[in-house]
């Protein structure tokens, strides 16, 4: 098992219930995935470095689990489709 971070940048013209069903269906991919997610930060709403689909701002989530190596690989597959997610990226915490 190694520790990852996962962040989500979500679109800012989504509604509350769009939000969070959304971050349940992140979270539900990986503990389906045999990940045990250990910490969840919700930024909110924040500007984006540099305009991303003609959106200037966006929700950010980061999300700290547990997973075996092939894990990420699984959920970046299935977040990569997720309307909602306007940008994602998983990293490994092992490396700093």
């Amino acid at each position: 098992m190694r520790n990852y971070e996962l962040a989500v940048v979500l679109f800012p013209n989504l509604a509350e219930e769009q939000k969070l069903e959304t971050l349940e269906k992140v979270k539900d991919l990986i503990t389906r995935f045999g990940g045990e997610i250990t910490n969840v930060d919700d930024w909110g709403k924040r500007k984006l470095a540099y305009e991303i689909s003609k959106q200037r701002e966006g929700f950010y989530y980061f999300i700290q689990f547990n997973a075996a190596t092939s894990t990420p690989e699984e959920i970046e597959s299935r977040v990569r489709i997720m309307e909602p997610v306007l940008r994602y990226l998983i990293v490994s915490l092992e490396d700093k």
